[in-house]
């Protein structure tokens, strides 16, 4: 596996790769890598060629207060982990070398509707720096497809989004969530968590699952299931930012047209953000057409 920082030596490397034709897949990652990453690997050493995997801490999707500083950064042992999976090319870029004018001169992208609900609300300008640096890396590596885990499912939505607006020529691969055996989506924040929060920090997953099977018995009434969740949430130790049904093309509320429902939560147990999802197809012969107003 051969690592470089530099854009002109990755791109070096990977000409004879597309001389031959060779697919290129790619995993735009922040490092601290765990089993959840490592799956993303996996499915594009299936799907491509070559696999590139880059490590960038991005400040740009930091805001305020936020844990830049802390975020947990731990190349060697990614080295090692990526080295094992077979990736080809690890890209481990400088600040300096993705923003090299600083960032208040960098052009940004926005995906506007998308990036302005749930995360996008609690979060403002995180998934411009979202869509920038990925945007950024993809002129970069220049793959034929990237993969994206599922548990982001907001990010998932603005990049495939983005990719579509701007008429870029990258597949773009969802992988589903990887948990851990209680139901716990795996995260590099999961750290963070004390002893007596990662026993309850699973009831975030119980939630989403709890709503879905109420949804899936003909419950429907949005608002309420949405209310017990958070309440759910409240009780049990969480500070909720948002638990929200919405369509899971749109990300809006559901109407008529909607085939299926993300389930999707934001809450802080201590310090941490906790974020998860689920998604439920939805019966096209019920009578879902009065479910938004409901």
């Amino acid at each position: 596996m051969l690592t470089t920082e530099t854009t002109s030596g990755l791109q070096h490397a990977l000409r004879s790769h597309r001389g031959k034709g060779e697919r290129i897949a790619f995993v735009p990652t922040m490092g601290n890598l765990h089993e959840g990453h490592l799956e993303l690997v996996r499915r594009a050493r299936q799907l491509g060629d070559v696999v590139v995997v880059s490590i960038f801490v991005n400040p740009m999707q930091f805001g305020a207060g936020e844990d830049l500083d802390a975020y947990p950064r731990t190349l060697g042992a990614d080295r090692e982990k990526l080295f094992a999976e077979g990736a080809h090319y690890l890209f481990t870029p400088g600040v300096e070398e993705i923003y090299p004018e600083g960032l208040h001169s960098q052009t940004v992208i926005r995906v506007p509707d998308l990036s302005d609900t749930l995360c996008g609300s609690s979060r403002p300008g995180h998934f411009d720096g979202v869509a920038t640096v990925v945007n950024k890396l993809f002129n970069m590596v220049q793959p034929q497809l990237a993969v994206f885990g599922e548990k982001d499912f907001q990010q998932l939505s603005i990049i495939r989004k983005m990719v579509a607006d701007l008429c870029m020529d990258v597949e773009i691969v969802g992988v589903p969530t990887v948990r851990d055996e209680d139901g716990l989506a795996l995260s590099s924040r999961n750290g963070y968590l004390t002893e007596d929060q990662r026993r309850v920090a699973p009831l975030l997953h119980k939630s989403l699952l709890d709503c879905r099977d109420a949804i899936a018995c003909g419950f429907d009434n949005f608002l309420q299931l949405e209310s017990h969740a958070r309440m759910q949430l409240l009780q049990a130790g969480f500070v909720p930012d948002y638990f929200a049904i919405r369509d899971a093309r749109t990300l809006r509320a559901v109407d008529e047209s909607t085939e299926e429902v993300a389930i999707l939560a934001a809450a802080r147990l201590g310090s941490t953000r906790l974020i998860d999802n689920v998604r439920h197809s939805l019966n096209p012969a019920g009578d879902w057409g009065m479910l938004a107003t409901r």
